[in-house]
């Protein structure tokens, strides 16, 4: 990763944005792609149990030669299942946020204004669509599924840090959800069409959410101090910490009910690389994908002097040797 600049002005007015026609071709694309669960997603239709959930680009199933066709499609399902529920959970922090900002411009530009109530419309909707999901996988699957962490929990946690730092995470997940649609989810052969279905509705609104995401962080960005701006780094390593010790106690969890319910005993060491495997994915799927993506890079590199740039660096640099 490069930096771009290693000083920048203290304070900038916001008073007139000259984004705003980004702001307002967020609108009308919000409107062009606008969706309804039930009419265009889920369509009446099950999930199929002979079917793949997530692609092995992204769960990694295909990795474990010791599984075999039918347990390394049960490890699909079981990351498919909580690559939904993490998205739902995520969704509760970016709403709220969202809407905290939004009140910056109830007073001023109405554009921007409207872009981000559609957009935490929107992430409300993707909420109850998780939520649905959730439902349709279950009934599916064998009992003793368990999400580790409470939405509101995660919330309250990521919200105490600085805005910021909230924005960079934002960005970098909304970044790498339109990645994984584009690159792996969209052309798995084999693969749920009701799964990839999901993820190509999220895909269409996310890539709006992911300009307005730049846009405010952007924004916060030109208004911080050089001391504000470096305890938001701070924060956002913070944050990538925290993200990786609920993906740690996610993997666990899942790799328990994978082993009991894959129809047939591990040895220890089965047990201890499928626990691996699972923890590697997730690390994948929700840190280095993200941080590794050219356009989030770009931007963080912008914002950051060099040596900010190499805090980041190295706090990463471990997760991103694990995968």
């Amino acid at each position: 990763m490069q930096t771009a600049r290693a000083t920048k002005p203290m304070k900038q007015t916001v008073t007139a944005m000259p984004e705003s026609n980004r702001y307002a071709r967020c609108i009308a694309a919000s409107k062009r792609v606008r969706w309804d669960i039930d009419t265009d997603v889920i369509r009446g239709r099950e999930f199929d149990p002979r079917q793949k959930f997530l692609p092995d680009a992204l769960s990694l199933a295909d990795q474990a030669e010791y599984l075999s066709t039918s347990e390394q499609r049960f490890m699909s399902q079981v990351q498919g299942r909580t690559y939904a529920n993490l998205f739902g959970l995520i969704e509760r922090y970016i709403n709220a946020k969202v809407l905290e900002i939004s009140q910056q411009y109830v007073f001023g530009d109405q554009t921007a204004l409207e872009a981000l109530i559609r957009f935490s419309d929107e992430e409300l909707k993707h909420q109850e669509l998780f939520r649905r999901i959730e439902k349709l996988i279950a009934k599916g699957m064998p009992k003793g599924y368990l999400v580790v962490a409470d939405p509101n929990d995660v919330a309250q946690v990521v919200l105490r840090k600085s805005t910021w730092a909230v924005l960079g995470l934002t960005c970098h997940i909304e970044l790498f959800t339109q990645q994984h649609y584009k690159q792996s989810i969209q052309p798995c052969a084999g693969a749920s069409e009701l799964f990839r279905d999901v993820f190509l509705y999220h895909w269409k609104e996310e890539s709006q959410h992911a300009i307005l995401d730049e846009l405010e962080w952007r924004r916060e960005d030109a208004r911080l101090s050089a001391v504000e701006r470096d305890q938001g780094v701070d924060d956002l390593i913070a944050l990538v910490g925290a993200v990786d010790g609920i993906l740690q106690a996610q993997s666990d969890a899942d790799a328990n009910y994978f082993i009991a319910n894959a129809g047939r005993e591990f040895s220890l060491v089965e047990q201890g690389r499928i626990r691996a495997l699972v923890l590697k994915a997730y690390r994948w799927q929700y840190i280095v994908s993200g941080v590794q993506d050219p356009r989030f890079t770009g931007i963080l590199a912008e914002l950051t002097t060099g040596e900010q740039m190499e805090r980041i660096t190295q706090a990463l640099t471990p997760l991103v040797q694990a995968v």
